[in-house]
């Protein structure tokens, strides 16, 4: 129940960015260090998200990897009684 509702939510979601793309057809200028390019307004929404998701996801992993490779410290070990 839950892959299918996560699935339904994923499809509106990408029904909504449709709509977006071909109502926004406007040019943007995007200065960069290199280059300059001229993309359109949902381009930029479209690569601004998925580097987001792509640095939520990334952070969300290592966070997951460094916790499974220190494990748990538990406070009785950092205080020692004399």
């Amino acid at each position: 129940m839950r892959i299918v509702l996560l699935s339904f939510f994923i499809l509106i979601l990408f029904a909504i960015a449709f709509i977006f793309a071909t109502q926004n057809n406007q040019v943007v200028d995007l200065n960069y260090l290199i280059a300059v390019a001229k993309p359109t307004v949902a381009q930029m929404v479209s690569l601004f998200t998925g580097i987001g998701f792509f640095l939520g996801l990334l952070t969300a992993l290592l966070w997951k990897f460094v916790s499974a490779l220190g494990g748990k410290k538990s406070s009785s070990e950092d205080i020692k009684v004399s």
